[in-house]
């Protein structure tokens, strides 16, 4: 049966914490966590994407925001004691986390790196973020994510006019 499991549901077996798994067909022309979302019948807010991100010494972050949000590297960096930080590059992310675009988790990634998630995540009853494979979600308390991931909860996200209610990126 642990053959379905990915990376990041036996981390999260291996700390007790429960979760259910839920997959979805995987479009690779739109990997998009709003797309993700309606696939899995869960508001976009609730559907929270891990980005990797470094600062200008070197040190690398994840970055936990909505699926509808965009990341205010300005409020990362402040939360992480950097001046500034920006988005790794995607040829970067899979040899850093072992993980590819639109399956990144700070659960089971090749290395441990500080986590800063959005402070909305505590809004909800559940979440969902990647399990660690493209098409495969793990929902569960945002309690359990931010104990497992080790997270600071802090405000990360653009603030964005009312009109523009959508994620900014097509």
């Amino acid at each position: 049966m642990n053959t379905s499991k990915t990376n990041g549901a036996r981390f999260l077996d291996s700390l007790s914490i429960p979760y259910a798994l839920c997959t979805y067909e995987v479009d690779p022309e739109d990997l998009t966590a709003t797309t993700v979302a309606r696939k899995i019948g869960l508001p976009a807010e609730q559907v929270f994407k891990t980005l990797l991100t470094t600062d200008e010494a070197g040190s690398y972050f994840f970055a936990v925001v909505p699926g509808d949000q965009e990341l205010d590297f300005k409020k990362l960096a402040r939360a992480a004691g950097a001046r500034r930080t920006t988005m790794v590059s995607l040829k970067d992310v899979q040899p850093l986390t072992g993980y590819i675009r639109g399956g990144v988790t700070v659960f089971g990634a090749k290395k441990s790196y500080p986590v800063y998630a959005d402070e909305t995540m505590v809004l909800f009853d559940q979440i969902s973020v990647s399990a660690g494979q493209r098409g495969t979600q793990i929902v569960l308390a945002p309690e359990d994510y931010l104990r497992a991931a080790e997270a600071t909860v802090v405000d990360l996200c653009k603030e964005s006019p009312v009109e523009n209610g959508a994620a900014q990126r097509p």
